[in-house]
C-alpha cells in the first residue's frame, strides 16, 4: 500500500542568499511553527527526519547551518514547554542497569503489567526488522513491539559477534526466517546490507532464510521525491560501482517508514492464531495478577 507523505500547508522562509544570512524573527517564528505543525501531525520523529520533511516543505534550504538551526529550536521549545518531550526521540544515549523492585509484591505487580506471551512460538514463521541507524530505533519500535519482533540495530557495519549471534538465534528457532532491512541508498548502505546477508548465509547454512530491503529503493526515491545529497567517492571503497546521488532513509516521510515495517510484519501473522495466543495471554496475566493479592 502506497500512501503520501503528510504535507502541512506551512509557508516557506527559503534562504536566498549566502550562509551568513541571519534570518528575521519573523523567519523564526514561521520554522517554530512548522516545526510544531510537523510533529503535531506525526511522531515520534528523530530531528533528522524532522529536518528532511522542512526541506521538502520549502520551509528550510539543504544546509548544514539549517540543520544546525532546526536542532537548537527543538531544544529552545522543549525547554519552553512548546514543543512535546515525546515527539522528539533518540536512541543513541541510553543506560545499562538490571531492573529490581522494593518488594515481592512490586515484582509481581509490575510481571502481570508488562507480561506478554511470545508471540512468533505459534507462528509459522520468525521474522526480524533490522536497521542501519540506531537513531531510528525509537520510530521504527513504535511498530515492532506491536507484534513481539525483534528490532536488530547494526550501527553502520555490523560486528562479527552481533551477527554470528543472529544466526545462532534463527537457528534456533527452526522456521523459516524472514528479515526486513532499513538503511541509506548510498554505498556504504548498500555495502552493509550485502554483508548482512553473506554473513547470516555462511554462519546459518542451514537456515530457511528470505530477504528484503524496505528502505531506501530507487522506486521510493521517485515516489516520495525523496532528499537527496552528493555521493561520496574519493576515498570510498564501496562506491566503485554505485550510480547517482545518495538517499538518507532519514528523508522518507515517517508515516512511509512505519507503514512499510508495519506491512512486512503482518503478511506473516496469521491472525486465527494471534487472537488464540492473545486469549492465553490475558488469562495468564489474570492468574499473575491473583498471585499478588
Amino acid at each position: 500500500m502506497q500512501l503520501e507523505p503528510v504535507r502541512p500547508q506551512i509557508t516557506s522562509v527559503m534562504d536566498h542568499g549566502p550562509l551568513t544570512h541571519r534570518r528575521t524573527r519573523a523567519e523564526m517564528r514561521i520554522i517554530r511553527g512548522a516545526i510544531f505543525e510537523t510533529l503535531k501531525h506525526r511522531h515520534p520523529q528523530t530531528v533528522r527526519q524532522l529536518f528532511y520533511q522542512l526541506v521538502s516543505q520549502g520551509v528550510v534550504p539543504k544546509t548544514e547551518e539549517s540543520y544546525k538551526t532546526v536542532v537548537r529550536l527543538c531544544g529552545e521549545m522543549r525547554e519552553n514547554d512548546d514543543l512535546s518531550w515525546s515527539w522528539l526521540t533518540d536512541s543513541s544515549r541510553w543506560m545499562r542497569k538490571p531492573r529490581s523492585y522494593s518488594s515481592l509484591a512490586e515484582a509481581v505487580e509490575w510481571t502481570a503489567k508488562t507480561y506478554r506471551r511470545a508471540l512468533w512460538d505459534d507462528q509459522d514463521a520468525y521474522v526480524e526488522v533490522w536497521s542501519e541507524k540506531e537513531a531510528l530505533a525509537g520510530v521504527l519500535y513504535e511498530e515492532t513491539q506491536l507484534y513481539d519482533v525483534p528490532l536488530m540495530i547494526v550501527k553502520g557495519f555490523p560486528s562479527k559477534d552481533f551477527v554470528h549471534g543472529a544466526a545462532e538465534a534463527i537457528t534456533d528457532r527452526g522456521k523459516p526466517f524472514f528479515l526486513y532491512y532499513v538503511g541509506d541508498l548510498d554505498p556504504s548502505g548498500l555495502k552493509i546490507w550485502k554483508v548482512i546477508q553473506d554473513s547470516l548465509r555462511r554462519y546459518a547454512p542451514e537456515a530457511d532464510m528470505y530477504f528484503e530491503r524496505l528502505a531506501v529503493t530507487r522506486e521510493q526515491v521517485r515516489t516520495y521525491s525523496l532528499q537527496t545529497r552528493p555521493t561520496k567517492l574519493e576515498g570510498n571503497p564501496h562506491a566503485k560501482h554505485f550510480e547517482g546521488e545518495s538517499v538518507e532513509v532519514d528523508a522518507l516521510p515517517v508515516e512511509v517508514l512505519q507503514q512499510l515495517v508495519r506491512d512486512a510484519i503482518e503478511r506473516h501473522i496469521d491472525q486465527r492464531q494471534l487472537e488464540i495466543t492473545k486469549a492465553v495471554e490475558a488469562s495468564e496475566r489474570d492468574a499473575l495478577e491473583g498471585w499478588g493479592v
